[in-house]
């Protein structure tokens, strides 16, 4: 027969203890109680508790001493705390010295089992360190991302609101699934919400519900985010968006655990994990009146900030290789190589969009690239111009022309049609003569070596009899990529598609 689980109530109030002891019994949970410090102390050497519930005053000295004891000496112990109205703020710095939650007196005892039950999936949780669903979903071997890997797996044991903070595109909600999925509220709906991107008149339904009736244009029942995140986790993205009047009804939301849909005179109580995230500073927007103060208080209980992807340089490569292998599963397509080149080119940027740039342009890159290998010009950066250029001529002739090396000019086949060219052609000659004394560009590299681009392009136009199909084997690269470029110098025509 299995043991039964055993639980830990401190309270120095004899009713509370007792309506603790009979409520946990009918739990088929078994109970010690202490009403001092002195005596938690003593029956925490003596026995293995799966869930600890203590209350804020104490004889002998605060509940916050026994919560730090806890996690510094028992870390699998979840401890919940019990406070009082008005003692919210020590409750907030409860959580933050490792309390797993909080209820507050008078205690209700629908949301006093349900604290429980959540404590004792914590108790029995099998540690995933080493599940490896966090290098699944959060990618990168950087020393920035295991100790982030390491915070997101302590955090998941809390029932602690959790605020991340990082730049756009760095995996903010990535990480927030990840808190969810490791926590023991895994079994229950993950709701993700972009508060940015709700009207404001339609806030408060959404948040909360509304019943049939009550308003112009509500023709039925509407369950609320809070109620459809019941006894999971609701992740509030960009929540510096909210606007002031919204944030104080869901002040109330987080605080009191309830609910009132729009046209009810009863509210709902609600079982949810309350995470937030945004690329806003929301210390600065406090400052300067547009996000309250108390809110700020309640969601910033614990911060996690996602490092930008400049940071992390050495799992570049590796979130690459990822993101090419997913997208041509995704298309159906051969999957392939990244040249040296692009390599490179990849880990010379700095990316301000993050993560979710390097995704944008590897799916820009493979739209771009027919062959066997994905060339840095196909990346289009900034950086790369240099490096594609010798990627594609190096193999078949110089990137740079000589004098002796001058285009030569177009032939009467030329017909009407690409006389317009002639101009463009003329003026690419000269381009090797836009040097100075010591042989550098008198207008810069990427300059230069557009001109050289441009030149190149032109003279296998040109000995091809401008059929671009031929034109583009010649260069080495793909029918796509050379009208392309064309389009870029403006040599292209609508009407001139030899495809």
């Amino acid at each position: 027969m299995q043991n039964r689980p055993l639980a830990l109530v401190v309270d120095d109030e004899e009713d509370l203890r007792l309506l603790m002891r009979m409520t946990l019994k009918r739990m088929d949970i078994d109970c010690y109680v202490a009403d001092s410090l002195q005596q938690a102390h003593q029956l925490l050497k003596k026995n293995t508790f799966d869930v600890c519930l203590t209350d804020l005053n104490l004889p002998d000295g605060s509940g916050l001493q026994l919560v730090e004891t806890i996690t510094q000496n028992y870390p699998q112990l979840p401890v919940a705390v019990i406070t009082a109205y008005g003692s919210m703020d020590i409750a907030i710095d409860a959580l933050k010295a490792g309390a797993f939650d909080f209820v507050s007196k008078p205690i209700e005892m629908t949301r006093l089992k349900s604290l429980i039950e959540q404590a004792l999936k914590v108790s029995a949780q099998v540690p995933l360190v080493n599940s490896g669903i966090e290098d699944e979903k959060l990618l990168g071997n950087s020393p920035v991302m295991q100790q982030l890997k390491a915070t997101l797996h302590k955090l998941a044991r809390s029932q602690a609101p959790v605020y991340i903070s990082g730049e756009s595109g760095t995996g903010k909600e990535v990480a927030a699934r990840l808190i969810h999925l490791l926590g023991p509220r895994t079994s229950g709906p993950f709701i993700p919400v972009n508060c940015g991107a709700i009207p404001s008149e339609l806030m408060e339904s959404e948040f909360f519900g509304h019943k049939k009736g009550s308003f112009t244009g509500a023709t039925e029942d509407k369950v609320g985010l809070f109620q459809s995140a019941q006894g999971g986790t609701l992740f509030l993205d960009e929540v510096a968006d909210l606007p002031l009047s919204m944030q104080v009804k869901l002040l109330r939301a987080i605080q009191e655990k309830k609910v009132r849909p729009i046209g009810t005179q009863q509210e709902i109580s609600v079982d949810v994990r309350l995470l937030s995230a945004t690329h806003k500073n929301l210390q600065q927007l406090v400052q300067q009146g547009q996000f309250r103060q108390d809110l700020y208080y309640r969601i910033h209980v614990i911060e996690v900030n996602m490092p930008p992807l400049r940071d992390r340089a050495q799992d570049i490569l590796l979130l690459t290789q990822r993101f090419i292998e997913q997208i041509c599963q995704e298309w159906g397509v051969a999957q392939p190589k990244l040249s040296k080149g692009a390599q490179q080119a990849l880990l010379q940027y700095t990316f301000p969009g993050n993560v979710r740039e390097l995704h944008n342009i590897l799916e820009r890159a493979l739209t771009l690239s027919e062959g066997q290998e994905i060339l840095a010009e196909a990346l289009q950066l900034p950086d790369a111009h240099a490096t594609s250029i010798n990627e594609h001529y190096h193999a078949n002739q110089p990137p740079l022309l000589s004098q002796q090396q001058r285009v030569p000019e177009p032939s009467g086949y030329l017909s009407e049609h690409h006389q317009g060219t002639a101009q463009g052609t003329a003026a690419a000659k000269s381009n090797d003569q836009g040097l100075n004394a010591q042989g550098l560009p008198i207008d810069g590299l990427e300059s230069y070596l557009e001109g050289i681009e441009k030149q190149l392009i032109l003279q296998a136009l040109e000995t091809s009899y401008w059929n671009r199909t031929v034109a583009a084997k010649k260069l080495g690269m793909t029918f796509r990529s050379l009208r392309y470029r064309l389009k870029k110098f403006g040599l292209d025509s609508d009407s001139d598609d030899d495809e």
